[in-house]
């Protein structure tokens, strides 16, 4: 299961009655004060991030070992009051050698500053998921000395939690901008997902608000976790010893509204990365106004909410509902409508492929239809072959039919015949229900089916 991942919103895990608890089980070596204070830093530090989901990897308990990672994956689930009850997210370290404007760990914020030791994250990441914590890790950080050096207390991390813990569970690490193919290669034999954020959409961007960076030093990780996938699945295939090497792929992030790109720079840099790096996913995660700082823009508390999710939401219309990216976003149209979604806005520019009739019409145009998610699509394409559709069938389906109506016919409904553009926007838009309508501090759900 899935749930809505906030960077703003989220309450950190309440961790002081549980740690008592988890401490009395500790080696009486640990100081409790000590590492309960860098939990608290390092895990409030880590909340920014949002390329944690862990679908696809199935990492089966072996030698009685600890755990295990089902193919429904893992993934942030937060309970009503705030607790995380599924990874332990949190940094190796909030030092960082670099000076970015957008991130709370630059090095020239005024901070609390703390760090890990390896073996204090595999002490607490055991004691945790025995407990029942926790189903597993996700480990971040700040880049101190340099990239390798950094990536190898992580790639550290994982290896003791499988060799040394036979540790079976779920194990997302974040790949260091600049780290050596080596480390990278060998990340991947422990992790079940490596993701290396992108941050900024843009090269220009990039350039303005991290000028140390250079975009290459994003780009050759991904490029090297890609080759040694496609690697080992060939291996694999001839010798069924070869070891699994990330499987559940890689991801990255973006920051939205930090450098002031339109949404349509956004989605064809993720569009590229798609296409060029097999990502399984793109974040888009909202700016967070953390600091003054003239490059940033001036947004005073608010994060742009519903912008991040109409960003998810055309990222879901291009990788699951057969969309090109050009139809929704382009020169003419560089920006997502806030008002309505983005399929029934692309509907409205293009009504002159309406009405379709859904006992005919092919899953590509059904799918494009406002007010019908994928589910639905396979219920009609089933249904059809029996009986013919009408307006009661639609709607036990679960179509949306305030949306629907207008886009479709069935049998010898048709409403939306000679209306125009503007006057089914004005109605869907009065007979919404939407508590999130034209909210933009509204926490909405990126994950429900797409209409």
């Amino acid at each position: 299961m899935i749930f809505g991942l906030f960077p703003n919103k989220i309450r950190i895990y309440s961790i002081k009655k549980e740690l008592i608890l988890i401490f009395g089980i500790f080696p009486t070596t640990m100081n409790y004060e000590r590492i309960k204070e860098k939990l608290e830093i390092l895990a409030d530090a880590a909340k920014y991030d949002v390329s944690c989901a862990s679908s696809g990897s199935t990492r089966k308990n072996k030698n009685k070992g600890l755990g295990n990672s089902s193919g429904m994956g893992i993934c942030h689930s937060y309970t009503e009051d705030g607790r995380c009850v599924s990874l332990l997210k949190i940094l190796l370290t909030n030092h960082c050698i670099f000076d970015c404007a957008y991130c709370v760990t630059r090095k020239s914020n005024d901070i609390k500053r703390a760090a890990f030791k390896v073996q204090e994250v595999v002490d607490l990441t055991i004691h945790f998921y025995r407990r029942n914590y926790i189903e597993g890790l996700f480990l971040s950080s700040g880049i101190f000395k340099n990239a390798d050096y950094t990536m190898e207390r992580l790639v550290q991390v994982a290896k003791k939690l499988r060799e040394e813990e036979n540790f079976n569970g779920y194990i997302h690490l974040k790949s260091i901008p600049g780290a050596s193919d080596e480390l990278m290669r060998e990340a991947g034999l422990y992790a079940d997902r490596l993701s290396v954020n992108i941050e900024i959409p843009t090269k220009k961007g990039l350039k303005l608000l991290a000028p140390d960076k250079d975009r290459k030093d994003f780009i050759n990780p991904m490029r090297k976790v890609k080759e040694e996938i496609i690697q080992y699945k060939i291996e694999k295939k001839k010798y069924k010893s070869t070891p699994i090497y990330a499987p559940a792929g890689q991801s990255t992030q973006m920051i939205v509204g930090a450098s002031g790109e339109s949404d349509m720079e956004i989605m064809y840099t993720a569009t590229y990365f798609y296409k060029k790096f097999d990502l399984k996913r793109v974040y888009y995660s909202g700016y967070v106004p953390i600091s003054y700082d003239h490059r940033l823009p001036q947004i005073g508390s608010e994060v742009p909410m519903l912008r991040e999710n109409r960003l998810y939401q055309t990222d879901w219309l291009l990788r699951f509902y057969g969309f090109n990216i050009q139809e929704i976003l382009n020169p003419i149209h560089p920006h997502l409508d806030t008002d309505i979604d983005p399929k029934l806005s692309w509907a409205l520019r293009n009504l002159h492929l309406f009405p379709i009739d859904v006992n005919f019409a092919d899953k590509e145009l059904l799918a494009r239809v406002p007010g019908v998610g994928m589910r639905s699509v396979h219920k009609i394409l089933q249904a059809r072959r029996h009986q013919k559709l009408r307006v009661d069938d639609l709607k036990k389906m679960g179509v949306a039919w305030n949306r629907t109506q207008y886009f479709i016919t069935a049998s010898t409904s048709l409403i939306g015949k000679d209306f125009t553009a503007a006057q089914i926007k004005s109605s869907i838009l009065g007979n919404s229900n939407s508590k999130y309508q034209n909210t933009y501090n509204a926490q909405l759900s990126l994950f429900n089916q797409t209409s």
